[in-house]
């Protein structure tokens, strides 16, 4: 599904215009990615988290020149989806 598969979905259940839906959307995604940025979690209770998820540094390989190199301690982007969320993936999804 597309965003904007997803917003005439909400639009035709709710009853909003598409653009209104879509300006939502956009502005959810916006504030979801302002407050990982800023190392705060966004908790939407029954859906998940999303939060920055912090890796170790590692070594790694450069395969082309033959070399190590070191990877340094950074943050990424993750999504743990919450109980009642797998659950019904899980009874759905076959």
């Amino acid at each position: 599904m597309t965003k904007a598969e997803l917003a005439s979905r909400i639009s035709e259940v709710t009853g909003i215009e598409k653009l209104t839906t879509l300006a939502v959307i956009e502005s959810m995604m916006k504030e979801i990615k302002h407050s990982i940025s800023i190392n705060e979690s966004v908790f939407l209770r029954g859906f998940g988290t999303f939060k920055a998820k912090k890796r170790a540094e590692k070594t790694g390989r450069n395969i082309k020149k033959n070399t190590t190199i070191i990877i340094p301690e950074h943050h990424i982007p993750a999504f743990k989806p919450s109980r009642t969320f797998v659950k019904k993936v899980k009874e759905n999804v076959k």
